[in-house]
């Protein structure tokens, strides 16, 4: 998946072009940004995103002008970030982040199957939360015709990571400045349930284990 245009150039040490790890990276994003570029106007737009196979799926409403532009085959960047530490050196300069990030450059295409548009839609309802979609009403036909869902080939892409504690010049060691990581994790908080009727099931009870 490296090509010249995903080549990391700053600090090449960090980039990965492994299929395995940038799939990681992309499957464990929440959310993704989208950029393109209409009548030279750049855009980044937020959405979410599903990877099955090695085909990253995008959708939203029919009339959406995101989609109606991203369907005609303009050139697109995907790309999501996590971070998983704050890194505070000794001084400011070397202040940095832990992260994982991934880009992935290519073109859209509408998805007509009818079969691969459903496949995509559970897709994203499982990565909102696995065993979600045996438990939940599927989508009929009138959903299926009132959502487009677009493809991404994942041909073009590469992950970069930062790990580790902060790089402190020489020099800078024996100053009484307190260094380190603080990790971020990101966690569910208490469930707030729509209707007492109904338990909580297990699937769901296992992402906030503190709740009742």
């Amino acid at each position: 998946m490296k090509t010249a245009r995903t080549q990391i150039r700053r600090i090449p040490k960090r980039a990965n072009y492994d299929r395995d790890p940038v799939y990681d990276i992309l499957d464990a994003a929440r959310i993704c940004h989208l950029g393109f570029v209409v009548d030279q106007q750049p855009y980044v737009i937020p959405t979410i995103h599903t990877r099955i196979g090695d085909t990253l799926y995008l959708h939203g409403a029919p009339a959406s002008r995101m989609l109606k532009v991203l369907a005609q085959g303009v050139p697109i960047c995907v790309t999501v970030s996590h971070v998983d530490g704050l890194v505070l050196a000794k001084s400011a300069f070397h202040h940095s982040m832990n992260y994982r990030s991934v880009i992935v450059l290519g073109n859209a295409a509408l998805v007509e199957d009818l079969s691969e548009k459903a496949d995509a839609l559970r897709g994203f309802v499982e990565d909102i939360a696995p065993g979600r979609y045996s438990d939940c009403r599927h989508p009929n036909s009138k959903e299926l015709k009132s959502t487009s869902v677009l493809r991404v080939l994942i041909e073009e892409a590469s992950a970069k990571v930062r790990t580790g504690g902060p790089v402190d010049d020489a020099e800078d060691l024996q100053l009484d400045h307190w260094s380190g990581v603080l990790p971020l994790r990101p966690q569910f908080g208490s469930a707030i349930a729509s209707s007492d009727e109904i338990a909580m099931p297990d699937y769901l009870r296992s992402l906030v284990p503190n709740d009742a």
